[in-house]
């Protein structure tokens, strides 16, 4: 009789708790459409609000990391009747998503972190230069959340010979005092970014700018010092070269304005005093460099500076001149200058002439 009476207290205790707590301001527990978590369990608290001391109880495994799942309310309520949680108010949910945060690591950070714990040392360069390939198998990383520590290299491996690393890492974990660790494997050479042929290119053909792309070779590919694009468009290749191949920069140089046996024009050129006349290129230059012309008219030899394409200019007593004029000649002289500026003309078109009878005639004319 005495426990007949106990049991009803008991159930009239039970079925007043509710109306008591709402009375009292004390919400009752009540489960949540969408959870997120950061450990590897779901908890009563973390499904329930007001889940009071009953909290910590661990009820479900998250889902895997970065990952979201679904719990039935059903199946939510069963496990929580099983962990003696009850009156947990649900309203109309059908289930609860849970969703397992994570610390993602991509595949660029993890190339990064190499390149860094390899940079200015076993002979290699800034980390900016340094081509990380992973084996196979290693793409993003994803550890615990709790895992906010940088990555700090505790073993480096490497041979500079092959470019084989072997590195393992350690992150801090702010919730334990164990760090998580990774090992990561593979090849890290040092490259530099080159201008690159996208056409088989002459010797006299001029680098446009669709004939030069930009790429990263290895370093220990390139002999001597590799070209820009800004350097290389322009330029001319001193020998042919193929399609795909890098260009240094003892492979280009300044255009020949000027090609052998090319028809130029040579100009005569002192201080008050233009001529100008038929040539042939002996030599091919470019802009600045000293070539040999032909004067056609004498048949004599003359040195010149290249000036502009198809252009030699011979200054002062530089030149080997002719011995007569040639009809094509023009000159700055004009009519009424006096015959001692005449004379300097035919001079300097019929033989060579020193500095002195240059400034003699100059004199003159004045």
């Amino acid at each position: 009789m005495i426990r007949k009476t106990i049991t009803t207290l008991a159930a009239l205790l039970a079925l007043s708790a509710p109306a008591c707590a709402a009375d009292d301001g004390i919400a009752p527990p009540t489960l949540r459409a969408s959870i997120t978590v950061t450990s590897d369990v779901v908890r009563v608290g973390d499904l329930i609000d007001n889940a009071g001391s009953a909290a910590q109880i661990p009820v479900y495994r998250s889902p895997d990391l970065g990952t979201t799942g679904a719990l039935p309310v059903a199946n939510v309520l069963s496990v929580l009747r099983a962990k003696q949680v009850i009156g947990v108010m649900t309203g109309d949910l059908k289930e609860v998503t849970v969703t397992r945060l994570s610390r993602t690591l991509a595949n660029k950070d993890l190339e990064l972190a190499v390149a860094s714990a390899l940079e200015r040392r076993f002979g290699l360069g800034d980390a900016a230069n340094i081509t990380v390939t992973f084996d196979r198998g290693v793409s993003d990383v994803r550890l615990d959340a709790s895992n906010t520590g940088a990555l700090q290299a505790t073993a480096t491996r490497y041979d500079a010979r092959s470019g084989r690393f072997d590195l393992s890492f350690e992150i801090n974990n702010e919730n334990s005092l164990a760090p998580a660790r990774l090992r990561l494997t593979g090849t890290a050479i040092e490259t530099v970014e080159v201008a690159v042929l996208t056409r088989d290119i002459d010797r006299t053909e001029m680098l446009k700018s669709s004939d030069v792309t930009l790429e990263r070779r290895p370093k220990a590919d390139i002999q001597g010092e590799a070209a820009s694009r800004e350097r290389a468009v322009g330029m001319q290749l001193r020998h042919p070269m193929r399609a795909g191949t890098p260009i240094r920069v003892a492979d280009i140089a300044k255009p020949d304005l000027v090609q052998r046996d090319q028809n130029v024009t040579i100009i005569y050129q002192v201080p008050g005093l233009y001529l100008t006349t038929r040539g042939k290129a002996v030599d091919s230059g470019s802009e600045g460099d000293t070539v040999s012309v032909l004067n056609m008219q004498s048949k004599r030899t003359l040195q010149g500076i290249v000036t502009g394409r198809g252009q030699v200019t011979v200054q002062g007593a530089s030149q080997s001149a002719p011995a007569a004029p040639a009809v094509e000649q023009t000159s700055s002289l004009k009519r009424e200058e006096t015959p001692a500026a005449a004379a300097l003309a035919q001079s300097l078109i019929q033989a060579p002439v020193s500095p002195t009878q240059i400034a003699q005639a100059q004199a003159k004319s004045e």
